[in-house]
């Protein structure tokens, strides 16, 4: 395990702007489709920023857990599990299934590999981690 810099600031700075969607907008695309996008992006640096992970496995691993979530929403795992007054629990695993987060998570981890893939164009190979 090691800490990197550059995800752990990418981390803080998407995390504060997911409290900030969460708190603030309440509307029908930015909070459920952008929110969901970028969790997927906030999780993938948060893997990134522990782990020595190359790009691909830590994405693939991040997808599938997403879409576990949100399976485990289809089957309503909280409520079944008798945990929805827990409420870190029921905002995390969330109680809501919606088809479209699979194609959200599938953007978010394009997203990140396209990122992933700009910034290694642009550093130069001494500097890569």
């Amino acid at each position: 395990m090691r800490v990197s810099k550059r995800y752990s600031t990418l981390f803080v700075a998407l995390l504060a702007i997911e409290i900030f969607i969460a708190l603030v907008v309440h509307d029908q695309f930015v909070r459920p489709f952008i929110g969901d996008v970028l969790v997927v992006i906030l999780m993938y640096c948060f893997v990134r920023a522990l782990f020595a992970v190359p790009t691909i496995p830590a994405l693939i691993g991040v997808f599938v857990f997403a879409c576990a979530i949100e399976v485990s929403q289809y089957f309503d795992l909280v409520k079944r599990l008798h945990l929805e007054h827990i409420p870190v629990l029921r905002v995390t695993l969330g109680t809501h299934f919606d088809p479209l987060d699979f194609v959200a998570y599938a953007i978010g981890s394009l997203i990140a590999w396209l990122a992933e893939r700009w910034t290694r164009s642009r550093v130069p190979p001494a500097y890569r981690r």
